[in-house]
C-alpha cells in the first residue's frame, strides 16, 4: 500500500490515541517525508551520501527545505543532526548526491553559521566589533556600511557590553551573542544554528532565543536549528524535522502551528503541548527501534 506523504500544514490534531508518556492525547497521522516547500524550495537535497570510517550515515537521503521557514532538526544521538547542517552548508564534504540552494551551489549563497563551540569560532586577537564586521570586510563592504550594519544589530539585540573588548574578555553568553551577530551581519539567505544555547545559562538562553524569533519574523531568513532540547526545538520552529537512527532518514515532520510571537504563555498552551507530545512520541519510537 502506498504511504501517505501528505504535505498539508494543518495544525496537530488532538484526538483519541494517547502517547505512552501521559501527555495530551493525539491523533497520529501517517509520517510525512517532506515539507510543503512550494514551487521552489530554498534547499534541495537529492541522493545525499555520507560515510564515516565505513559506517553509513546518509545513503540516498532526499529532502526539500522550504524558503522562509524556521526548521528545528531533532533526533537520536549519533543520527547526524549537526553533520546534516554541516553537509548542507558546505563545511563537511559530501560523498555523493547534490545539494542546491534555489538552484545554486553553496559557494554562490550568503549563509550564516552559529557554531556550538563559540569560543573557538571567534578570533581572539581582534575586538568583538571587528569579529562581527569580519564577514562584511571579506565581502568588501565599505567601512561606513560595515559600521552602520553593526550598529543596527547592536540596537536590535540591545547589546550593552563593550564591543571594543576582545572575545576572551567576554562572558560565554556575550561571546555567543557576538557569534550570532556575526552570522547575521551579511544578511544571510540561510542561517544555520548548531546548538547555539547549549553552553548558556537560562537567562541568556531566553534572551537570545527571543531576539532570534524577532529577527526571523522581521527578515524571513530561512533558519535551520540543531537542538537537543525538544521544548526549545518546538518553541522556535515552524516545523520539527525528526530523524531516524543510522542510516538516517526522515522519521516525520511535525508542524508547529502555535502563533508568533511566542512567549512563556506558549509553553502551557494546549496546542504547543500537543505538538511537543507528538514530537516526543516519534522520538521515543526511534530511540527504541
Amino acid at each position: 500500500m502506498k504511504r501517505d506523504t501528505s504535505l498539508s500544514l494543518a495544525s496537530p490534531t488532538v484526538g483519541t490515541a494517547a502517547p505512552d508518556d501521559g501527555a495530551p492525547s493525539l491523533a497520529v497521522p501517517a509520517p510525512r517525508l517532506n515539507f510543503d516547500a512550494g514551487p521552489r524550495p530554498a534547499i534541495t537535497i537529492r541522493g545525499l551520501k555520507k560515510h564515516f570510517g565505513g559506517a553509513v550515515l546518509y545513503d540516498g537521503f532526499d529532502l526539500d527545505i522550504p524558503k522562509g521557514r524556521f526548521i528545528s532538526v531533532f533526533g537520536p544521538n549519533g543520527c547526524g543532526k549537526s553533520t546534516l547542517i554541516n553537509l548542507i552548508s558546505g563545511l563537511t564534504p559530501i560523498d555523493g548526491g547534490e545539494i542546491l540552494f534555489d538552484g545554486r551551489h553553496v559557494r554562490d549563497v550568503t549563509i550564516g553559521y552559529v557554531f556550538q563551540n563559540y569560543r573557538d569560532a571567534l578570533f581572539p586577537w581582534i575586538t568583538a566589533r571587528d569579529n562581527i564586521e569580519y564577514p562584511l570586510k571579506v565581502r568588501g563592504w565599505p567601512a561606513a556600511q560595515r559600521k552602520a550594519r553593526v550598529d543596527e544589530l547592536v540596537a536590535q539585540f540591545e547589546v550593552s557590553f563593550d564591543l571594543k573588548r576582545r572575545s576572551f574578555e567576554l562572558s560565554g553568553g556575550q561571546q555567543q551573542l557576538v557569534s550570532i551577530l556575526r552570522a547575521l551581519a551579511p544578511k544571510p539567505e540561510v542561517m544555520f544554528l548548531d546548538e547555539p544555547f547549549s553552553a548558556l545559562d537560562y537567562e541568556m538562553t531566553l534572551f537570545i532565543r527571543e531576539r532570534l524569533q524577532t529577527v526571523f519574523m522581521q527578515t524571513g531568513v530561512t533558519m535551520l536549528l540543531v537542538s537537543h532540547d525538544l521544548e526549545e526545538a518546538v518553541y522556535l520552529a515552524d516545523h520539527v524535522l525528526l530523524l531516524t537512527k543510522r542510516p538516517t532518514r526522515v522519521a516525520d515532520i511535525v508542524d508547529v502551528a502555535s502563533p508568533r510571537p511566542r512567549n512563556e504563555d506558549t509553553l502551557s498552551d494546549p496546542l504547543f503541548v500537543a505538538t511537543k507530545a507528538r514530537s516526543l512520541s516519534i522520538f521515543k519510537q526511534e530511540v527504541r527501534r
